[in-house]
């Protein structure tokens, strides 16, 4: 029989079942589930070190907070921190914005790491 220029033989349609090895069989499963769990560790390590730079970002920001905290309660009672009247006679400007720009990097870098 001829269908499209092709010589078909007469007989069952579909995959003919194959004649597979069971060891073989078995050493794939076997492989195919070593490399999952594999996979699988790799990923846990990942979330684990974003968690954990996440935590010291988190960390530092709540040390920051604190220091903004205290200088607002020296201010309340009519003292101005001295980091703050550096701040305003320009001595410690250049500091400053090195910290601040520390600072954006490293939120950067957090944000950046997120999406891998």
């Amino acid at each position: 029989q001829v269908v499209g220029g092709k010589v078909k033989k007469p007989g069952k349609r579909g995959r003919k079942p194959a004649k597979i090895d069971l060891k073989a069989k078995l050493e794939r499963s076997r492989q195919s589930a070593r490399e999952c769990r594999a996979r699988k560790k790799l990923r846990y390590q990942y979330l684990e070190e974003l968690v954990s730079s996440r935590e010291r970002a988190i960390c530092a920001l709540r040390e920051e907070l604190e220091m903004y905290k205290q200088w607002c309660m020296a201010m309340d009672q009519g003292k101005i921190p001295s980091e703050i009247k550096a701040l305003l006679t320009g001595e410690e400007q250049g500091k400053a914005q090195q910290n601040s720009t520390k600072l954006a990097k490293a939120a950067k870098t957090d944000a950046n790491s997120s999406n891998p």
